[in-house]
């Protein structure tokens, strides 16, 4: 291969550029991205970012080697996999060899237009405009980004109510964890409300949960997301109900083409994470260079979230069922080092402002004995 084009700005779509370059690949490496920045990391926008605390150059990644041509507002519409042709916004057409997929997800909308959302650069520095102006906000969706806007906008003084169709975090974590988090944000001001019957945004200032109507200064939506698959649906790729990209065990999905991060579907599931997403794209480097003889890539399941007084990070699948094992600290401080054991060879560890090492928190989620727990 001459050419390898990396669709995709994030940090799955870097990580794959900057393997290729590690694995030895001498050719032309191009990296198309849709935004205008370079690359950053989306983990601050909803913390330092949104709150003030942290300006837009205090997120952004280290820039890639001069050896990889990086080109921002090059947005891809279409894909020729036959004639291995990206095609562009602007008309352009980007010939490859090898083409990494590495356009990540959007955030879903609720009314499909203009909700205030937490997704990219520009949508943090809208949203925080917004706030520095009110005294109310509602956020819709209790997973992990929406109780981390809900922390960061109760930091800032506002009034804060978060609504969702089921408990906050309870699809996530499970109801042991879901019920320590919410009560921790409860603890913090938080407002929590469960709408089941759905809800419908009315107007800017208006929620409509069943027969009810909440009103905010702002309205926040924070209901997931959608992967960026829109400009390959006539390219022939596997694509699933959701619209994931479906990719093997090396992160191939057709010869000459490879995925990763949160555009990539796995054996029927996305994980959109960190973690997962510089996984899969050094995974995808590989697959790309090496085919069926590269190593398969092993998820590595490892999350973390801040949110109302609480450091939670997690190596293991969620979510979890049952009390867990306690192995340090105190569940009644909120400072404890968690297992819970889902057969006789796995588990999940689980750090809540539990001081301990990722890759002891790691060995733990494997299986490991508790006597590995032990600070330091």
């Amino acid at each position: 291969m001459r050419r390898i084009v990396v669709v995709g700005g994030s940090i799955a779509a870097l990580t794959a550029a900057e393997s290729l370059r590690a694995e030895g690949f001498e050719g032309q490496v191009t990296v198309l991205s849709e935004e205008a920045h370079h690359p950053y990391s989306r983990v601050p926008l909803s913390k330092g970012v949104l709150a003030g605390r942290q300006d837009a150059e205090s997120a952004m990644l280290p820039p890639p080697g001069e050896d990889i041509e990086f080109r921002t507002g090059a947005r891809a519409v279409r894909l020729d996999v036959p004639g291995r042709m990206v095609t562009l916004a602007d008309g352009t057409q980007v010939p490859y060899d090898g083409l990494v997929v590495a356009t990540g997800a959007r955030a879903r909308r609720l009314t499909g237009g203009n909700d205030l959302v937490v997704r990219t650069l520009d949508d943090a520095a809208a949203l925080a405009s917004r706030l520095a102006g009110a005294g109310s906000v509602i956020v819709v969706g209790g997973g992990f980004l929406g109780m981390e806007v809900a922390t960061t906008c109760r930091a800032l003084g506002l009034d804060v109510t978060v609504v969702d169709l089921v408990p906050p975090l309870l699809r996530l974590l499970g109801p042991w964890l879901a019920d320590l988090a919410v009560a921790a944000a409860r603890d913090h001001g938080i407002r929590v409300r469960v709408a089941p019957d759905g809800v419908e945004i009315a107007g800017e200032h208006y929620l409509r949960c069943g027969e009810s109507v909440l009103e905010a200064d702002v309205i926040v939506c924070a209901v997931g997301d959608l992967p960026n698959t829109d400009w390959l649906r006539d390219s022939g790729l596997p694509l699933d109900t959701g619209g994931g990209l479906v990719a093997d065990a090396c992160c191939r999905v057709a010869p000459g083409v490879v995925a990763a991060g949160d555009v990539v579907t796995r054996e029927g599931r996305r994980t959109p994470h960190w973690t997962n997403a510089v996984e899969q794209g050094r995974a995808a480097a590989t697959g790309l260079l090496h085919g069926a003889s590269a190593r398969p890539y092993r998820p590595d399941p490892y999350f973390w979230t801040e949110q109302s007084g609480l450091d939670i990070k997690i190596s293991g699948e969620l979510p979890l069922t049952g009390p867990p094992e306690v192995l340090a600290g105190s569940v009644a401080d909120r400072s404890a080092l968690l297992r819970w054991r889902h057969d006789g060879a796995t588990a999940t560890a689980v750090a809540v402002n539990h001081r301990l090492p990722v890759v002891k928190l790691k060995r733990l989620g494997a299986g490991a004995p508790a006597a590995a727990a032990t600070p330091t």
